[in-house]
């Protein structure tokens, strides 16, 4: 019956934190898109017929308009441009800083909705227009993770790709350049043949056309070699080149009529250290250079206007610099060829870079302004007819009247040719269009907030009234058969759900807002049902006058907001270190063990050291991944000496088992310096390096479960296997980090075994007597004390630092590709994404293991662990539900997701890899004979 009503509570626990969890997708990151749109375009002819993009991934804009040391451009034919034909400037991207969000601002003019966050590089997590869908043809070439989107996204067929394959995208290739002479020699051999196919080469001389060459090389050499590399500057002269071979070609084919536009940009940049993703000016200033049909001559001017110092490092202050936002580039490009805008773009048209009259310029902004509006109407529509009329607010400063009347007004400067105040008032226009989509966008935030905040402190309230109920003698009053809640209670929330559910209904919302808000209703039925429980708990503390106690629970409270800002900063978690350090100065246990507290407080500051160190912008370090593993190696090989000359009964037996995991300690190490010198030399991966690593890996789940359940050779033979694993995923200082975590780990051990006895409790066993897979007796659990909520919080504080003790959540946003170069240097976001995140799971392991010791050791309930651990995660989730973000750096987003998400699935990792590490710990598995019976 108890285990029933255990796996009970936990399925329900699981199932409100998963509605927790959901939550934040629909109040943060719904979609921003609109459909029902009218095209717009410009009713005036075009000055080009066709338009070149090329997209340089990864080029970052220094990279491309300083000198070399030299004096002399890397892009000699694009700086010409800039000097003698053309229009030149910094495109501003909006994080993320990756190559989709990226690409759709440029081809479909919005920023990547937050809601793709999770769908990685799906080719239409939604969907959307683009230049290439409002084309007549497009042609595109290059790498298959960007080119698809467009072409799936697009009605008809009459968008064309050309892709290399994915094995192509090898980090550890010895030039990844090829990749950008591919497209260029594809191109080539495609207008040759156009000369040839009649139906081709009538189609290339249609008007609305776009030709996309997508180039690669310079991110993948920028990821492989950094961006202050030889590899990453000489692909950029490579690409200058291939540009102007192009250029030509397209001029030779079109008989140099004129009628051609080109622009050349990035999608992002990318950081000194090689990653894209944050907020940083290396990845967020990229380059955009445009010229040909449309497109205003270089201006020269004698000062200009701007905050940094670039000009004069680039010496380009003599040529009008003209900034844009990266979105602003695709209505750019439509206006060039007469093609409609993106009816999702919200882009504002550049007109600076146009070569054309005032009329025209008046009419594209004109018709940007329409194409805008058209979706803030679509989206008060959409918000008013599942509003309750008394409980719509519309967007007060751009009302229907107001809207009415900036049209009138344009319409009647068109007329009068007026066209400087027609610009001006289309801006207005556009501004408070956007100011309106973000506010109809954000419109049920506040009350679906709410909700999930009802919820949230119900729950909390409903998880500390169980602890106190069921595990601790501070109601013991309570008579078992006392009084029932009235009648009215129950009936009271039936007809509060009611009503919930019937102005939902009236108002026509999706079906997840009744879970969010209907969820409030039972969990707080069950708090209030216990109002016995609550009456006495008040009771108690009334009467309660113990000073410990009262100062144990306020510095709990200030543990708890100390692992909030750890989260944020995470020197924070060397502060607690330091502070764990000292601990035991302060009690007991230094006068009782005196060598368990020094080792404590040694392991505590080796630890707090690793918050302190740089998390991204490091260079690879395998010195450091080299000595990790020697020294690995040197600790095992003494544990194995003193196991042996204590004439240990199961060391005999499992030799082979410690002589298997100290070799793959070894070999891994070798595999990390052989791979990264093979890497240096341009030789790519070696084969047998990528299998002997990904069976490392394999095996590093299976081995430990042949060693005896004996605690100390057990933990010993778990760090072994995953720090085989980990030396493989690691580049520097972080691997150490695992072993000086386990050494504390196994210190808290020691310590709890210690205070457990000071408390009075018998404890006469010896940790070196104790199996995992003993069998603790339901009558043995006892009830919580004081201490055992340390143990949770130490637990969850220790939870936390193997997640950011080394930044790697951090790595996981940056998207790094360096650590994992021993499994695969081939481009596989999601494979690589995987192997990361299990590199962040190895230090989690290690602290599920050492904790299962510790609840054997102290004879500590599961579920009243469950209960601690669930009310810290939920006080800790309650924090980061307010400050979730859908706005800032790629990095800030993910982060506040991430922190959000580490706290809400607090319970499912609990679970699971509680689950994983009972199977690590308890379980036995012999190759040969029978293997003796364990119980859990």
């Amino acid at each position: 019956m108890i285990t029933m009503n255990l796996l009970l509570f936990f399925i329900l626990g699981l199932l409100v934190h998963f509605v927790f969890f959901v939550s934040i997708f629909d109040i943060y990151f719904t979609s921003p898109l609109v459909h029902g749109m009218t095209p717009q375009f410009t009713p005036l002819p075009p000055p080009a017929r066709r338009l070149v993009l090329f997209v340089a991934d990864g080029l970052r804009a220094d990279s491309l308009y300083e000198l070399d040391e030299n004096g002399t451009s890397r892009a000699p034919f694009i700086r010409n441009i800039i000097m003698h034909k053309g229009s030149w400037g910094i495109s501003h991207t909006r994080v993320p800083t990756e190559s989709r969000p990226g690409h759709v601002a440029l081809i479909a003019g919005f920023y990547e909705d937050v809601s793709a966050v999770a769908k990685g590089w799906k080719e239409n997590p939604v969907e959307f227009d683009s230049l290439f869908n409002e084309s007549k043809y497009t042609w595109s070439w290059g790498s298959p993770d960007i080119l698809p989107m467009f072409a799936k996204g697009a009605s008809g067929d009459h968008v064309y790709t050309h892709c290399y394959t994915t094995e192509k995208e090898d980090f550890g290739a010895q030039d990844a350049a090829w990749l950008d002479t591919w497209v260029f020699d594809q191109v080539k051999d495609f207008f040759h043949s156009a000369k040839s196919n009649q139906s081709l080469f009538s189609k290339l001389n249609e008007e609305k056309i776009v030709l996309f060459l997508h180039l690669l090389g310079i991110d993948t050499n920028g990821h492989a070699h950094r961006p202050s590399s030889r590899e990453y500057k000489d692909n950029i002269r490579k690409v200058d080149n291939g540009v102007k071979e192009i250029v030509s070609l397209l001029e030779n084919f079109y008989e140099n009529d004129g009628k051609t536009a080109f622009l050349i940009t990035s999608d992002h940049g990318m950081t000194d250290w090689g990653s894209h993703g944050a907020g940083h000016a290396s990845e967020t200033l990229t380059p955009l250079v445009s010229w040909g049909a449309g497109i205003r001559y270089p201006q020269q001017v004698s000062t200009q206007l701007f905050d940094d110092e670039f000009l004069e490092e680039w010496q380009l202050e003599k040529w009008k610099r003209q900034d844009v936002n990266q979105a602003d580039i695709a209505p750019l490009m439509a206006s060039l060829i007469g093609v409609p805008f993106p009816v999702n773009s919200v882009g504002i048209l550049p007109l600076d870079y146009l070569n054309n009259s005032d009329l025209f310029k008046a009419e594209s902004m004109f018709t940007n302004a329409i194409q805008i509006l058209e979706q803030f109407k679509i989206k008060m529509t959409q918000k008013k007819e599942v509003t309750l009329p008394f409980l719509f607010t519309p967007f007060k400063l751009l009302s229907d009247s107001k809207q009415l009347e900036i049209l009138r007004k344009i319409r009647s400067y068109l007329n009068q040719k007026k066209y400087q105040e027609v610009i001006s008032l289309c801006k207005e226009l556009i501004h408070l269009a956007l100011k309106g989509l973000s506010y109809y966008h954000t419109y049920d935030r506040f009350f679906l907030g709410i909700s999930i905040v009802m919820g949230f402190i119900g729950w909390i309230s409903f998880a500390t009234i169980m602890i106190i109920k069921s595990h601790s003698s501070m109601t013991r009053s309570i008579s078992k058969d006392g009084k029932k809640p009235h009648h009215l209670l129950p009936c009271s929330f039936v007809v509060i759900g009611v009503l919930i559910a019937v102005f939902l209904l009236i108002q026509a919302c999706p079906w997840t807002y009744y879970i969010y808000c209907l969820l409030p209703v039972p969990i707080w039925y069950a708090v209030l049902k216990e109002f016995q429980v609550i009456q006495d708990l008040i009771t108690s503390l009334l009467t309660f006058s113990g000073r410990r106690s009262v100062v144990f629970l306020l510095v709990f409270a200030l543990g708890v907001e100390i692992l909030v800002l750890s989260f944020f900063y995470r020197y924070m978690l060397t502060a607690g270190l330091i502070a764990f350090a000292g601990w035991p100065f302060f009690t007991q246990l230094w006068i009782q063990a005196k060598m368990t507290s020094l080792s404590w407080t040694l392991f505590s500051l080796l630890l707090a050291m690793f918050p302190l160190l740089p998390v991204l912008g490091r260079e690879p370090n395998i010195t450091l991944v080299t000595g990790a593993g020697l020294l690995i190696f040197l600790i095992s090989l003494s544990s194995f000496v003193y196991l042996w000359k204590s004439k240990n009964k199961y060391i005999y037996e499992d030799l082979p088992v410690y002589l298997c995991q100290m070799v793959g300690v070894l070999t891994s190490t070798y595999i990390v310096n052989s791979t990264h010198s093979s890497l240096l030399q341009k030789q790519g991966l070696p084969q047998i390096n990528q299998i002997i690593s990904w069976t490392i890996l394999a095996s590093s789940l299976v081995v430990p479960l042949l060693s005896p359940t004996i605690v100390f050779q057990r933990l010993l033979s778990i760090l072994l296997s995953l720090m085989s694993t980990y030396l493989l995923l690691s580049t520097g200082y972080e691997a150490l980090f695992p072993f000086v975590l386990s050494c504390l780990m196994l210190v808290w051990i020691y310590v709890e075994q210690e205070t457990l006895q000071q408390s009075g409790i018998s404890c006469t066993q010896k940790l070196t007597s104790i199996s995992f897979a003993y069998n603790i007796n339901i009558t043995q659990f006892r009830q919580l004390h004081l201490d055992d909520i340390r143990r949770s919080f130490f637990f969850v504080f220790f939870i936390v630092t193997a997640f950011f003790g080394t930044g790697n959540i951090a790595s996981i946003n940056s998207f790094d590709p360096s650590s994992v170069y021993c499994f695969l240097t081939v481009f596989s976001p999601f494979m690589m994404g995987s192997l990361m995140m299990w590199k962040i799971l190895i230090p989690f392991v290690l602290v599920m293991c050492a904790f299962e010791a510790i609840q054997v050791t102290t004879q500590l309930s599961s579920k009243s662990l469950f209960l601690i651990v669930l009310v810290i995660s939920d006080i800790m989730a309650l924090h980061f539900f307010f400050l979730v973000k859908d706005y800032g750096s790629w990095l800030d987003i993910g982060t506040s997701i991430s922190h959000y998400v580490i706290v809400m699935c607090m319970t499912i990792f609990l679970l699971l890899l509680s689950g994983l590490a009972q199977l690590l710990t308890a379980k036995k598995v012999k190759l040969w004979g029978r293997t003796k019976p364990h119980f859990m």
